[in-house]
């Protein structure tokens, strides 16, 4: 057997080899996979590059966030056709080998591909067949392969897109509890955010599970960090910093041994964010702008001085907060920027109305009934 039908059967088998193994860590392993050498790594890594240059240069933000919402679903499909199309091509190249190294005459290189490609997808058509009993038996591996492939995605994508579901639930939840989009201020002043009441520990253990499953699906399933909310002005992302924010706030206060359940949802929601950054920013850039300036500290105060959460005036309070902020704000505003999103302030400027509160036939029918209040006065 000369040289050409080994190289040929060697590079075949170690294409099989690398994007088995590749599907294998991406689809089945439920853990972050350190190894930096990674097909689905490289792929997300090129594709996203090419994405965001595209995406930058559209105007309009709800246009954008119409372009970045794309890409989610569309580079699963396109990871999936990557490794389809690489294991008919590798199934290819050993069909090629297994006829060359037999000594026979083999067919033109679009005939083996297609007949490859019929085989993955068990169309069984049978008008190209393999020429020997080796190239018979890599068609029965194939077929199996294929067959157990198409298994494979069609029970990755359903359980993907139910954590995908349930992420979302408890962030459409958070619009009428912090704004839209949410701020710490809200989130505190809304939920009236008294360290004695049994509510707020309520809350904070609610956001405690929902970090802990965000960081569940994300290490397993990392391509829902690409995944948009349904609006404009919602992620993922900025939920949690939003719990961040509020629970260092509360952390940060004199009152704060009195909320165990904050320091336990802080800890969750930091944990979460940090492993997930980590996947897609491995190195830290400084240079990030100051989220919480003295004006917006200004009007969080007021904004809260009328609640039980009411800040103090007193700079032990302000470098308490400033310490939290440092554990967390730099992954936060690191893996903002790589995925394109948007931080949510501390506090709004102006008033805002909620998505909720807001219709397309509001202004029609607030003529035809004479105006009557808005929804927003009576919540």
């Amino acid at each position: 057997m000369t040289m050409a039908p080994l190289l040929l059967g060697a590079i075949g088998a170690a294409i099989v080899g690398i994007i088995l193994w590749d599907a294998f860590e991406t689809i089945l392993v439920p853990r972050r996979i350190g190894r930096r050498v990674r097909l689905t790594r490289y792929f997300y890594m090129w594709t996203w590059r090419a994405w965001r240059v595209f995406a930058l240069r559209v105007g309009t933000t709800s246009a954008r966030e119409g372009v970045l919402g794309v890409y989610g679903p569309l580079s699963l499909i396109g990871l999936l056709a990557c490794w389809a199309l690489g294991l008919i091509g590798a199934f290819a190249l050993l069909q090629v080998a297994a006829t060359m190294g037999a000594g026979l005459h083999g067919e033109p290189l679009g005939r083996v591909l297609y007949m490859s490609g019929e085989t993955f997808f068990t169309l069984g058509f049978g008008d190209v067949t393999p020429a020997n009993s080796v190239g018979r038996a890599l068609a029965v591996v194939e077929a199996g392969m294929g067959f157990g492939f198409l298994g494979t995605v069609i029970g990755y994508l359903p359980t993907m897109y139910s954590a995908f579901a349930e992420r979302e639930v408890e962030i459409s939840l958070m619009d009428a509890r912090a704004g839209s989009p949410p701020t710490a201020a809200e989130f505190l002043g809304r939920i009236a955010a008294a360290p004695e009441t049994s509510a707020n520990a309520d809350d904070m253990r609610t956001w405690e599970r929902w970090a802990a499953r965000l960081l569940e699906t994300h290490i397993s399933y990392p391509q829902l960090a690409y995944y948009r909310s349904q609006h404009v002005n919602q992620s993922w992302l900025g939920t949690l910093t939003v719990i961040l924010d509020a629970t260092a706030v509360m952390l940060a206060r004199d009152e704060a041994d009195a909320v165990p359940q904050a320091q336990l949802t802080f800890a969750m929601a930091r944990h979460a964010l940090v492993d997930v950054t980590q996947i897609f920013v491995p190195r830290y850039r400084p240079g990030a702008h100051e989220r919480l300036g003295s004006s917006a500290m200004t009007a969080m105060r007021e904004r809260l001085a009328p609640t039980p959460c009411a800040l103090g005036h007193d700079e032990a309070f302000e470098e308490r907060l400033t310490l939290l902020r440092r554990m967390y704000e730099p992954y936060a505003q690191a893996l903002a920027a790589f995925l394109l999103f948007e931080l949510p302030p501390w506090i709004h400027d102006r008033p805002r109305r909620d998505n909720w509160q807001g219709g397309p036939w509001d202004r029609t029918l607030n003529a035809e009934r004479g105006a009557p209040p808005r929804a927003e006065e009576h919540f």
